[in-house]
């Protein structure tokens, strides 16, 4: 997916020869449609005279409104822009600002630290239609359509789940490991919907196992077809903590991949670090009795939770999957990458595989690589696609994922 970078931009900043410095620096970048602010106030004046105002690049020290009252103040109008946070405080509190803005559902590009450098802002710049796309892809569900448990019902009886798949490929030589099964919902009125338009519903009903239970059918079907043409791939589903708390799950989880021909090997469960402590007899019990039938068992969002290493010291797991939260970013960040280091570290020592999420720049992907990370799973290398498509995606940018492993995502 090409880099675009945002058409109409607003530099903020009260130093005269930083906010120029700037502008030229946007401009050298192609950006032509770049305007200035010397403080706060004048800058939400500005955002609010000029919708088509797509990015800001923000300095938090200013008179008047500082750049945290700024980003508040942006949440309050309802401004729906992508920021860059650029200022010469310290790393700490640069640290903090970043946490604001992601608690504050900011499409933020990155916090940046004075002097910026040329390579720094492109970088940054260049998320704008990864964060875009993103944003678009969530714009229709901000409120999400008017669903109910008995939608839920229909939709499993009509067939109206289906499943898109996102690659995961070896970050040391690019090649094509396995995908994750993503569930979408192909809904007669409102089109197809991403899981946060109706995840948490269905996650509430007594529907979830049913669910979890169809969406593995639909990844077993294209395994099958996946393994007949060559590719012997692996796939990853969700299993939510409730589902995990049923007791009939694992024979049912078992007899269909038993009926299916596909080894319990090349199937993986993700669970998340939360679903551990829920009803934590049956959902050990679960896991203990999938692991020893052969699939495969994966943390997902490692990170996010309490207590990690606790976690992982119950769960009988054979993969980490870092969260995006600490990936992306973390080429610019030494607090994430202090914190990335220390996951992967922890998945060595415990002889674990580990899929970094969220990777989305060139910079994540050489940093993952630099680290020894195992595999990458993010727009960088791929947006989820229907399951006919895969292969011919594979065909298509087997050579650039290759050349990626070998050199690192170096250009």
């Amino acid at each position: 997916m090409p880099d675009r970078l945002p058409e109409h931009l607003l530099v903020i900043d009260d130093s005269d020869l930083q906010r120029h410095f700037m502008v030229q620096l946007c401009r050298d970048m192609g950006i032509e449609n770049v305007q200035q602010a010397s403080d706060g106030l004048e800058a939400i004046a500005k955002l609010k005279a000029n919708p088509q105002i797509e990015a800001i690049i923000l300095d938090l020290e200013m008179p008047g409104m500082d750049g945290v009252q700024v980003l508040h103040e942006l949440v309050n109008l309802g401004l729906d822009l992508a920021v860059i946070v650029a200022s010469a405080r310290e790393s700490t509190l640069l640290n903090v600002v970043e946490n604001l803005g992601k608690s504050l559902g900011l499409r933020l590009l990155g916090v940046l630290q004075k002097p910026v450098l040329m390579e720094q802002l492109t970088s940054s710049l260049s998320r704008f239609s990864v964060v875009q796309l993103r944003s678009e892809s969530h714009e229709g569900c901000a409120a999400g359509p008017d669903l109910s448990v008995r939608d839920v019902q229909r939709a499993l009886r009509d067939r109206e789940f289906v499943a898109y798949f996102q690659p995961k490929v070896s970050l040391r030589d690019g090649t094509l490991h396995g995908v994750e099964a993503l569930a979408r919902w192909q809904h007669p009125e409102h089109g197809l919907l991403t899981p946060n338009c109706f995840m948490e519903l269905i996650e509430r009903s007594q529907f979830i196992s049913d669910m979890t239970l169809q969406m593995l059918d639909i990844a077993l079907r294209h395994c099958r077809a996946w393994h007949a043409a060559g590719m012997r791939l692996s796939f990853s589903i969700n299993v939510s903590a409730r589902s995990l708390a049923d007791s009939l799950l694992a024979d049912a989880i078992i007899d269909r991949v038993t009926a299916s021909g596909i080894d319990p090997g090349y199937v993986i469960l993700e669970i998340t670090e939360s679903a551990i402590m829920t009803d934590l007899s049956t959902t050990l019990g679960t896991l203990a009795r999938l692991r020893l039938r052969g699939f495969g068992l994966s943390v997902d969002d490692y990170g996010t939770g309490f207590s990690c290493m606790l976690q992982l010291s119950r769960v009988p797991c054979t993969e980490l999957k870092v969260d995006r939260a600490f990936v992306h970013g973390a080429s610019g960040s030494l607090h994430l990458r202090v914190l990335l280091e220390s996951a992967l570290d922890i998945a060595r020592k415990l002889d674990l595989r580990v899929v970094a999420e969220g990777v989305e720049t060139q910079e994540d992907w050489s940093l993952l690589h630099s680290l020894g990370c195992g595999e990458a799973q993010g727009y960088f290398v791929a947006r989820p696609m229907a399951g006919g498509e895969l292969l011919g995606w594979w065909q298509a940018n087997e050579a650039r994922i290759r050349a990626l492993g070998s050199r690192g995502g170096a250009r």
